[in-house]
């Protein structure tokens, strides 16, 4: 059985921004984390919070490594699968790439090894500044990735000759219409899944009995950051749904499998959306909330996808993905505002709680792959919005060729996956293993102390 190559080039496409996304979302939110843990140091000298940027900073270069790896892969598929795209619009994704590299990528690696090994080699005051740099670094990365992103959403500040895209306003081009939005939602998630992976480690460290003086000081800044920029996001994503109503009407109709164009459409809580029938079957509806959440009025009217024949997303795949992420976000709302609720008591965190938040140590990825989902396919069949399709620019490979690379890749993301997190439980598990990277002069007082005082 032959697969149709275009199909095969997006599920692997698909495949490699998956695994790759999964590390950014850590280090660009862990890297201002680990500052934090810094700063308290600095200013207390209490050497938990030392401790706890020790422990931390690991699993900080772990994730960093594999995310530069990923990253690379990406870049690669660009000219392997999807040439021409890079044909196309090169002369305004090639230095918006390149900026990249030379403003975040060159700064992270230089201040990397300061960061991770500096602090018996250098004064507290440099080993504090390379941290900010690595954190600066991390989210000048996100800017300009994501500012390609969103140009490739919402394109403007170009010309077109000869078929070929050029920057005829590059403020234009970085500050495009979706690239506010797409930005701050994007970083809060960021921040949000550090929070929850720090508050969800913390939290299995204390139930196997492993926890120290720094777990719990750890487990409230992830709680609290959680609590916080959780109906943050809620509002982001809000004001990000009405700039992608603007501009990308069928992507909205697409995400609330609304069919036809009315006045106080009804939003789709669960159903199973057919494209055959252009319904979506066994729907359970909330009257008006859809014109309500889109448009701000109730009776608010609400383009469907009949207005879109032939060039609307697949839309089973973009409603649900909508839902996973709309629901993973109030599971993460309640999770983290019941364990604040305990911490402003100054009580500690009973069973459930830590169970809880254990449990969605990982929920920042799971909303974060499902929010991806809906922007890369709801712009489907857009490469380009509007301009230029996917299937414009795809590779004439064989079928053959990248059923083998995609399996390639699914075995060795699948493997990487795995290990990267079978570290984190070995880490997390093995408190005596985990002061390998502390200076010299903190060990001696470490090693005195038994394994059930560690101070992450």
């Amino acid at each position: 059985m032959e697969f149709d190559p275009f199909v095969l080039a997006r599920i692997q496409f698909a495949a490699n921004i998956s695994f790759h996304i999964l590390f950014p979302s850590i280090t660009i939110g862990l890297a201002w984390v680990l500052l934090y843990f810094r700063i308290r140091f600095t200013l207390s000298n209490n050497q938990a919070w030392e401790y706890a940027y020790y422990f931390w900073v690991k699993i900080f270069a772990l994730t960093f490594a594999l995310g530069v790896v990923s990253g690379i892969t990406m870049s690669f598929q660009f000219g392997t699968n999807w040439p021409g795209f890079m044909e196309m619009a090169g002369n305004i994704a090639g230095p918006l790439l390149g900026y990249e590299v030379l403003t975040a990528f060159f700064l992270e690696a230089s201040f990397l090894g300061i960061m991770l090994f500096g602090k018996s080699r250098v004064s507290n005051r440099v080993h504090l500044l390379a941290t900010v740099m690595v954190a600066v670094g991390t989210s000048i990365s996100g800017f300009w990735i994501l500012a390609l992103n969103s140009w490739m959403q919402t394109p403007a500040g170009f010309v077109i000759e000869d078929g070929v895209f050029f920057a005829d306003d590059w403020m234009q081009v970085i500050f495009n219409p979706s690239f506010p939005y797409r930005f701050m939602h994007m970083m809060t998630a960021c921040f949000i899944t550090s929070a929850f992976l720090i508050a969800g480690v913390s939290a299995w460290r204390a139930r196997l009995g492993v926890d120290g003086p720094a777990t719990l000081m750890v487990m409230k800044t992830g709680v609290l950051m959680a609590a916080v920029l959780t109906p943050v996001q809620i509002f982001i994503g809000d004001l990000h749904g009405l700039n992608t109503l603007q501009h990308q009407p069928a992507k909205i109709a697409a995400m609330e499998a609304v069919w036809t164009t009315e006045r106080g459409a009804a939003f789709t809580l669960i159903g199973l959306p057919d494209e055959e029938t252009r319904s979506t079957r066994y729907a359970i509806k909330i009257p008006y909330a859809a014109s309500l959440i889109l448009t701000h009025s109730a009776d608010g009217e609400v383009k469907g996808l009949n207005e879109y024949e032939g060039q609307h997303p697949p839309v089973a795949m973009v409603f649900w993905s909508f839902r996973v992420m709309l629901g993973m976000g109030m599971l993460m709302l309640l999770v983290s505002w019941w364990t604040a609720l305990q911490f402003m008591r100054g009580k500690a965190l009973g069973r459930w709680q830590l169970l809880a938040l254990s449990a969605m140590t990982f929920s920042g990825w799971v909303a974060t792959l499902a929010g991806w989902y809906v922007t890369e396919i709801g712009r489907q069949p857009w490469i380009i919005y509007g301009l230029v399709t996917s299937a414009e620019v795809a590779a004439d490979h064989a079928s053959a060729t990248l059923t083998g690379t995609l399996l390639g890749y699914l075995g060795l993301y699948v493997f990487l996956l795995i290990s990267y997190i079978q570290a984190l439980r070995y880490l997390a598990s093995k408190p005596a293993q985990s002061l390998s990277l502390l200076p010299d002069s903190l060990l001696p007082e470490r090693k005195s102390q038994p394994a059930t005082g560690d101070a992450h």
